[in-house]
């Protein structure tokens, strides 16, 4: 016996469209038998496309006429971004279920000129109406850019495929922007819609367009980006009972710890304040924080658990406080190196020494390049080097959920190459690998370990030195990646990995 169709209240738009189709045919799947149909609704957010969002008088801006539906009865559940609820909802309405969450990540597209402009030394004009990315992303685009060019933000409202059209309008328009600034979990839904056309469009509107994936670490997102909110009338258990079924509790808990930071500052979104919790496997849940005020953007925050406190006694030894051995690059690796990007679907260097002295025209006709950390990218950018994204230093594991994203349609690893040294190597199994620099063999220093019970290793080859020096029972740190492979590869028990180096710090003093 099928049950009755429910009703789900949506905005108009292609992106809520393709996102509350997505809910209804999961919840078909979960309960056989169950129809839900779309009910189109009409927000003010959505008629209003001239005013800054920060300008906008009343908190529920896109959300006013779905509540009014929702608790007239027209509908039965509605789908909202979580991000533009208020903090305050009314007591007739159940969040009945938060599904798993999309990358919380922004992502820049430009437009297709974009690097004959920085290598003109021309201003590039972005567009966003967000306070928070007005506040981070300009200064954080001026090092990761090559030529580290002039940003000049511009007021952008409007659908997502409004947006984009504006990189293709012709150069000298008013309309021209060279980068647009969206939401990646958006694109990534409306990349995989089929049922409202949207797939198609966005499909068009990106195609050969250059994007940069902003990193949580210096540019945070909005709270609860990313995430969907799904409510329902309070009183209505039947309905609360299905969505029960699509709730991930991962992602509830991290966007409930985002809005109690946002309440903190009194919400709404004039905020120039990101808050993004990220569940990292052997790390925990990492909160990323940024705010700015009427000086500028303050410095970054990265919080994160801290397992028991150390052993006593407490005789610390801080490997990234030693100094860094030297290099000495591969005979003939430039040419190589040359060669081997102009055939590679996507790259990956490991560190900024690992790419080779060669122009950067070279390393550019690789397609995708990625690095491991923000120093680095800054640090090719001043090399003329387009780079796509980074793993935060976080290791190349974690980096690889946003890899295999479908919107950033990237080839199978197995087409990637991995620029890295040569003791590093063998660690990579799925991708190929290319050493382009060794570490110069050096004496062991006497400023070594020596009777310390709580190490902090900075790379593999430190711990490969020193291993053959130490006593047991000591209590083995790293952060996470190939540092914390080689260790374990090593049969080292007792490590435990932090996000940084400060941490470690952090849980020393606990």
């Amino acid at each position: 016996m099928s049950q009755r169709p429910i009703r789900l209240g949506t905005r108009r738009s292609l992106l809520a469209r393709a996102q509350s189709s997505a809910v209804a045919r999961q919840l078909e799947r979960l309960h056989p038998g169950l129809a839900v149909e779309l009910v189109g609704i009409d927000t003010r957010g959505d008629r209003i496309t001239e005013i800054p969002l920060s300008q906008v008088d009343g908190k529920e801006f896109f959300t006013a006429e779905i509540d009014a539906a929702l608790r007239a009865g027209t509908v039965d559940l509605t789908v909202h971004s979580y991000k533009d609820l208020s903090l305050e909802r009314p007591p007739e309405f159940h969040l009945a279920a938060v599904p798993a969450r999309e990358n919380p990540r922004d992502i820049v597209f430009f437009a297709g000129d974009t690097l004959r402009r920085l290598a003109a030394g021309a201003p590039l004009r972005i567009g966003s109406s967000s306070p928070r990315r007005q506040a981070f992303v300009p200064g954080f685009l001026q090092r990761a850019l090559p030529g580290a060019p002039r940003i000049e933000l511009c007021e952008l409202r409007g659908n997502v495929d409004t947006r984009l059209r504006r990189l293709r309008e012709a150069r000298g328009s008013e309309r021209h922007l060279d980068g647009v600034i969206l939401a990646f979990a958006g694109l990534a839904r409306l990349w995989q819609d089929e049922s409202v056309g949207a797939a198609a469009i966005l499909r068009e509107l990106l195609a050969g367009l250059p994007r940069m994936l902003l990193p949580l670490s210096l540019c945070p997102s909005a709270p609860a980006q990313g995430a969907l909110a799904i409510e329902c009338r309070t009183d209505d258990a039947h309905t609360r009972a299905l969505l029960a079924s699509i709730d991930d509790a991962a992602t509830r808990a991290a966007v409930a710890a985002e809005r109690a930071l946002l309440a903190e500052r009194g919400g709404g979104c004039h905020q120039r304040f990101g808050a993004t919790q990220v569940q990292l496997p052997g790390l925990g849940a990492l909160l990323y924080l940024r705010e700015a005020g009427e000086t500028g953007a303050a410095e970054p925050q990265l919080r994160g658990p801290l397992p028991a406190p150390p052993r006593a006694p407490l005789r610390p030894w801080d490997g990234s406080a030693q100094p860094a051995p030297a290099t000495e690059p591969v005979a003939g690796v430039a040419e190589r190196c040359a060669q081997r990007l102009a055939v590679a679907g996507a790259a990956f260097i490991a560190h900024r020494r690992a790419l080779p002295e060669m122009p950067a025209a070279a390393v550019n006709r690789c397609a995708h390049i990625w690095v491991a950390g923000t120093g680095s990218w800054f640090a090719l950018a001043a090399r003329g080097v387009w780079v796509e994204g980074c793993a935060e230093s976080l290791g190349f594991e974690a980096l690889r959920p946003t890899l295999a994203a479908p919107l950033l349609a990237l080839p199978a690893l197995d087409d990637w190459l991995a620029l890295t040294n040569e003791e590093a190597a063998a660690g990579w199994s799925d991708a190929q690998v290319l050493a382009t620099y060794r570490h110069a063999p050096v004496p062991l220093a006497p400023a070594g370990p020596g009777e310390a019970r709580q190490l902090w290793w900075s790379s593999g080859v430190q711990f490969e030195r020193w291993r053959g020096q130490l006593g047991s029972g000591v209590q083995h740190a790293c952060g996470p990646g190939k540092t914390a492979a080689t260790l374990r590869r090593a049969g080292v028990a007792d490590v435990t990995v932090f996000p940084s180096v400060q941490h470690w710090r952090e849980w020393l003093r606990a």
